[in-house]
């Protein structure tokens, strides 16, 4: 949000809601059908995508504030309530993979995971957009 003039054009908002909707397919993939690649069975490389995907919807969302005339303590607190935010959306993932997934269960180490990489980008995003 723009203190001038009180806004940002939607379409800076796009990366993140198309990162957000592929974070939502990803999730909601059943068991059977996430591929089997060489790369994907390394131990904890999972963990690693999770922090990523996770770290990518703080980013993204984060960015369209980067040339905002919002005063910098605003945009700090704009940026911990996104990662607030992508950590709740998180457990919730691993929620809906427990019950509504075929092939899929609450893993506390996917949602540590996801935790921590929407952690680091709100680091990152403060160093990148501020």
């Amino acid at each position: 949000m723009d203190i001038q003039n009180n806004s940002i054009r939607l379409t800076k908002f796009l990366p993140g809601i198309a990162w957000f909707l592929l974070v939502l397919v990803l999730i909601c993939l059943p068991g059977e059908d996430v591929p089997e690649t060489p790369w994907i069975t390394m131990p904890d490389f999972d963990k690693l995508v999770h922090a990523a995907l996770f770290g990518g919807i703080v980013f993204w969302f984060s960015m369209p504030f980067k040339k905002s005339s919002m005063l910098r303590q605003q945009k700090i607190h704009l940026f911990l309530k996104l990662t607030i935010a992508t950590v709740v959306w998180g457990i919730t993932t691993e929620l809906i993979q427990k019950y509504f997934i075929t092939g899929r269960q609450f893993d506390l180490m996917d949602f540590a995971a996801d935790s921590i990489g929407a952690i680091a980008a709100f680091f990152v995003s403060r160093k990148f957009f501020l």
